[in-house]
């Protein structure tokens, strides 16, 4: 039988990778959803775990061997920063946490195909939904989501949904799974933007939503019924993974788009409905973007009420 109680999945070294002072990816993320889902009452209701550090064999199933070995040596000194692109940079404890990040939703695909819960949150810093398979950008270092499905088509899962309604594209999950049919990818996003991504239309396992600066809830639930409900339906996913990213929110100061709290809430039950119609109600979802401290914590809290 199915346990209902879900599961909070973090590491202390997401809270030590930093990219320098003032960069938007902050450690006060994390404190931020940290200190709300204690106030709301909601994390004492979740089960509390700590990430494994992914191994290089899981890594290796996403991204190129030298990518992932030119990360793993990368050690900046205490203090210092190596650059990767120009938003994106490592501390002394950047590989520790990505290790980490990517390890968590490694552990929640475990847990609830164990059947030890139906829902996973990873709480994990850095993100990882820009990161291609041979190349680190835009704040990521390992492309996490992108990890955890592997992971479950290694497990024997034939069938992965990855939903991803970030306001940014999730440019490094569709270059990674481009020829995998296995794997359906829907994406909402602010379109045109960083990083202007352009899909290839003959790949039908790649569902596009784009919406336009100033777009908010009508559009994006409209978006979210036509382009991937369809989809999700046709495909009968047997996991649902979340790249969930929060900065479409309206207080956002990144972005362009202006989704609410209960945008949030609402996703996150139409994810659900989803998974009970065919996933046995298994969801792992990760933390993307989000950089508006209150409407981060806030709109995570909607979310995972859901579940």
């Amino acid at each position: 039988m199915t346990i209902a109680i879900p599961l909070w999945i973090t590491h202390p070294a997401c809270t030590r990778h930093e990219m320098g002072a003032g960069h938007p990816e902050s450690i006060e993320r994390l404190h931020a959803i940290q200190d709300r889902m204690n106030a709301s009452g909601l994390l004492p209701m979740f089960r509390q775990a700590t990430a494994p550090l992914a191994p290089r064999e899981a890594l290796v199933r996403v991204h190129e061997p030298r990518l992932v070995d030119f990360l793993l040596a990368a050690r900046p000194q205490a203090g210092d920063y190596q650059r990767i692109d120009a938003d994106t940079a490592m501390n002394a404890h950047t590989v520790e946490a990505a290790q980490a990040a990517a390890g968590a939703v490694i552990l929640g695909v475990d847990q609830v195909l164990a059947g030890k819960t139906r829902f996973a949150f990873c709480a994990v810093r850095p993100p990882g939904h820009h990161a291609e398979r041979r190349r680190a950008m835009g704040f990521c270092v390992f492309n996490n989501v992108a990890v955890g499905a592997a992971h479950a088509l290694a497990s024997g899962i034939e069938r992965v949904a990855i939903v991803d309604f970030d306001v940014h594209y999730g440019n490094g999950t569709s270059d990674i799974f481009r020829d995998d049919p296995r794997v359906l990818v829907c994406n909402t996003y602010q379109d045109p933007y960083y990083p202007g991504w352009v899909s290839d239309p003959s790949r039908s396992h790649i569902v596009d939503a784009p919406l336009k600066y100033g777009d908010g809830s009508a559009a994006f639930r409209a978006a979210v019924d036509t382009r991937w409900a369809p989809a999700i339906e046709a495909f009968q996913p047997q996991l649902i993974l979340v790249s969930a990213g929060f900065d479409a929110h309206g207080q956002d100061p990144l972005a362009g788009l202006d989704f609410t709290f209960d945008d949030y809430a609402w996703i996150g039950m139409r994810i659900r409905e989803w998974a009970d119609a065919h996933a046995h109600g298994r969801v792992v979802a990760t933390l993307e973007g989000g950089y508006d401290l209150y409407a981060l914590a806030r709109s995570v809290e909607a979310f995972v009420r859901a579940f």
